[in-house]
């Protein structure tokens, strides 16, 4: 305390996601693809030191080409930089509402692509009193925020109780829902896609995961399954009930990996498949399960979208930098900014160091 005046506090709200190169080289995929191997695969498929190196750069290799080939560039990084812009403009509108001596910085971060997640988390300890991460998937395991989970553990061990909050089931949030189901809509508003018109579909996109090990065992890691498959009944009772529906039927939609065992059943290619059967004239695809559009969504999941075979398609994309996703999620980083103020506090009423 300098002439009465109380020192302010220093927060860091960090917008953190997986993160993918811009610059398509190879240069640039290299460190990304090993990565993700020591950061993700090595959960549920122990990797040899020496393989990693090389079978990231067969992925490297690979995506480069098909990547290059079909003249596709990741969009994720922008759009993330886009979400941390809006989110830190709503933040400055609700500034009242933050606790009294708390001045908020927003940043982004990535945990496969520069600047990374465990790096800024060093240099913040440092430079800030507490910190909030906002993760850009909406359901919680161990492939996504869960490795957020462990670089926080790494960096700030036992102090991260009174230091750090990490954002979780955002899924489960029912203001959430409702802007996703009013994302879709008013992007179908003036499309082919009328109600009454002919029969649609609907394919509700999701990262998809683990549900056996290789050995035919639950896997040893969380991997959300159980809040992967709510979040998708929650979304479909709504989307139904809303009264701009127009769809007659709405499934689920996972975008799977092949190591480590029997991942989810219901994936993006036996969804498309069932409504053709069907006689569908029509499908609709949103990526529900991720915030910001990436080569998953955008790119993957699009293109069989597009090789369907049906004359009436529309890809929704993912709620990205939309304005009510802002207002919505600025209100959730308040809560979590008061949450970490009020047990900073405890500390210090308690005189226990934070």
């Amino acid at each position: 305390m300098v002439g009465g005046a109380v020192k302010r506090k220093r927060y860091a709200v960090v917008v953190v996601t997986y993160g993918e190169v811009e610059k398509l080289t190879l240069k640039n995929l290299w460190p990304s693809s090993r990565r993700i191997l020591k950061v993700i695969t090595s959960q549920i498929v122990k990797v040899p030191s020496f393989l990693i190196y090389l079978i990231a750069d067969y992925r490297s290799t690979k995506h480069f080409i098909n990547w290059r080939w079909n003249g596709y560039e990741s969009s994720l990084l922008a759009i993330n930089r886009a979400q941390t812009k809006r989110l830190e403009t709503a933040l400055k509108e609700k500034e009242a509402e933050l606790p009294s001596g708390v001045d908020v910085d927003v940043l982004d971060a990535y945990y496969f692509v520069p600047p990374y997640l465990e790096d800024m988390l060093q240099r913040l300890k440092e430079e800030y009193e507490g910190i909030v991460l906002v993760p850009m998937i909406p359901v919680e395991s161990a492939f996504s925020c869960g490795v957020a989970c462990r670089m926080v553990s790494d960096v700030y061990g036992n102090e991260r109780y009174s230091l750090v909050r990490l954002m979780n089931k955002l899924w489960a949030d029912d203001e959430l829902q409702r802007i996703y189901v009013d994302h879709l809509f008013s992007c179908l508003s003036d499309s082919m896609f009328q109600k009454g018109a002919s029969s649609f579909g609907l394919v509700l996109v999701i990262h998809g995961t683990l549900v056996k090990d290789r050995a035919g065992n639950p896997p040893k890691v969380f991997t959300g399954l159980d809040e992967t498959s709510r979040f998708f009944e929650m979304m479909k009772r709504k989307i139904m009930a809303d009264g701009r529906n127009v769809f007659s039927d709405i499934r689920q939609g996972c975008m799977n990996h092949s190591a480590g065992g029997e991942w989810t059943a219901d994936t993006v290619q036996k969804a498309i498949e069932e409504f053709r059967h069907e006689g569908c004239d029509g499908m609709v695809m949103f990526p529900y399960g991720f915030f910001a559009d990436n080569s998953e969504t955008e790119y993957e999941a699009r293109r069989l979208l597009d090789h369907s075979g049906l004359d009436m398609v529309q890809y929704v994309g993912c709620i990205n930098d939309s304005p009510a996703f802002a207002g919505w999620l600025s209100g959730k980083v308040v809560d979590e900014v008061r949450n970490l103020k009020g047990i900073q506090d405890a500390y210090s009423t308690l005189g226990v160091e934070e």
